[in-house]
């Protein structure tokens, strides 16, 4: 169980976490922030659940998160799941090493926000490199996985426990408890937080990965639960602590690597770099290893024949090498635009987060048409038996399922309700290329394109694109 229990907190625990004290201050005041991490908590716990859930009353659907969302609502739907996925994870990829590099700009002046150029060239170098590293068949060693968690977590607990004890003051920490001196409501501050809060638990749905590993299903839900509790402790106390030891004002104008600035308040420069050497640290190991899984989702749906067969080949070493190039070749393709529009690590984030979102969704809305009906909307395609029986379940386990199922599935709607619409607009515009790939494998298979409802989720995310290029000619909308 504490074996899985440390595999979860692992995948979750990110570089987001590093700055969360100035993601969160740029919107939210103490009070509403302590109301958010509720929220935070009961939502994605419910989605942690579905995938474990899931995981276990479907165990042949073995194709990652997307797999949920193709059985309970047909192909195109998975697709855009998985599509979107890989997209988050694309994105997620570039500002994970623009948060690297900053970083390193506060020691090394060639990185630092003078010089986007350079950070930008830096980035794009570090992609290709591990991408010919990854093409040979390359893989992340259990000592780098060692190194990296121990990095990540070292100076947070440091974080915590000196801000806690020498740093913190109370009555900071009450002055404009509610935000009244922002002018936004509480309500207001609660929805502009709920990205950054799925942000840095985006992973969680790793649990159901290494759940199958277990030997005991009671421990699989205490390790999920325990994991997750530990991951939310230490989300809230880094947010909490922070605006104890600075205003609101003051954090919402720190730089992205806030956790630093925080510490050196408390204890001076060695804070800082404290906690910058562990950020480095965990976040090249994070980029290496997200690289490396950002061809998973092209090499299953090119296996499911949602894609050319071609973009899941592999090499002599066994390297999906294909689908590897083509995700780095698309990093290379961000850096140029986000390096064009001056794109901040807090916009990478919130687009991230909303393209992450859509498996999110319809897992949660797959799992309650289980537990409602026994099976999803369409049948798909190819004579796969998505919804078979599966295993036995007593009406008080399936109502328990429905429930976990609805609270994922309202949190998941809230989530796009709370999001900036035009991260939402720019989710569709990036979602749109996908079609191309998708139409030309149907048409090879001499498959139907689209049932009914899916020409209905194409015409909308056509229009939304419409809107976001129309938006970003006109200089309207800006990422």
């Amino acid at each position: 169980m504490w074996t899985l229990v440390a595999l979860i907190i692992g995948s979750t625990v990110g570089a987001g976490i590093f700055s969360l004290p100035q993601n969160i201050a740029s919107v939210t005041a103490p009070g509403a922030m302590l109301m958010s991490w509720g929220i935070a908590g009961v939502g994605m716990l419910s989605v942690a659940f579905v995938f474990h859930i899931l995981a276990r009353r479907k165990p042949h659907l073995n194709s990652g998160v997307y797999a949920y969302a193709r059985a309970g609502l047909g192909d195109f739907i998975g697709f855009a799941s998985g599509w979107g996925y890989w997209l988050g994870s694309i994105i997620a990829q570039v500002g994970y090493a623009t948060l690297f590099f900053t970083t390193l700009g506060h020691y090394v002046p060639i990185f630092s926000e003078q010089h986007r150029l350079a950070t930008a060239l830096a980035v794009s170098a570090l992609t290709w490199v591990i991408f010919a590293i990854l093409a040979r068949g390359v893989q992340q060693a259990a000592l780098l996985n060692t190194v990296t968690t121990v990095a990540k977590l070292l100076p947070i607990l440091s974080f915590i426990v000196l801000t806690a004890f020498l740093g913190f003051s109370w009555d900071r920490f009450t002055v404009n408890f509610w935000g009244e001196a922002s002018g936004a409501s509480v309500f207001e501050q609660i929805q502009g937080t709920m990205l950054f809060t799925v942000w840095v638990f985006i992973g969680i749905e790793g649990a159901s990965v290494y759940s199958r590993q277990s030997r005991s299903r009671r421990d699989i839900g205490r390790a999920t639960v325990i994991g997750f509790l530990s991951v939310l402790a230490l989300l809230v106390s880094v947010s909490a602590l922070s605006f104890g030891v600075l205003t609101q004002a003051e954090l919402a104008a720190l730089p992205d690597n806030s956790m630093a600035s925080v510490l050196e308040v408390v204890v001076g420069p060695w804070g800082a770099g404290l906690v910058s050497a562990g950020l480095c640290l965990s976040v090249l190991g994070a980029y290496v290893s997200w690289q490396m899984l950002c061809a998973e989702p092209l090499m299953l749906m090119a296996a499911d024949g949602l894609l050319p067969c071609r973009v899941g080949a592999t090499n002599g070493s066994g390297a999906p090498w294909m689908a590897q190039l083509v995700s780095t070749a698309v990093i290379q393709m961000f850096v140029v635009v986000f390096f064009l529009n001056e794109t901040t690590y807090v916009s990478m984030v919130q687009l991230a987060t909303v393209l992450y979102l859509l498996p999110y969704l319809f897992s949660a809305l797959y799992l309650v048409l289980l537990a409602a009906r026994g099976r999803g909307l369409t049948h798909p395609r190819a004579g796969i038996a998505f919804n078979d029986a599966g295993p036995a379940m007593s009406a008080r386990e399936n109502q328990r399922h429905l429930l976990v199922g609805g609270i994922a599935l309202v949190y998941s709607l809230w989530l796009f309700y709370a999001a900036d619409p035009t991260y939402v607009l720019f989710g569709a515009l990036a979602l749109l290329p996908g079609l191309i790939p998708y139409v030309v494998t149907r048409l090879r298979r001499r498959e139907p394109l689209f049932s009914p409802f899916e020409w209905a989720v194409v015409a909308v995310v056509v229009l939304a694109s419409a809107v976001a290029a129309w938006g970003l000619g006109t200089g309207a909308l800006s990422l």
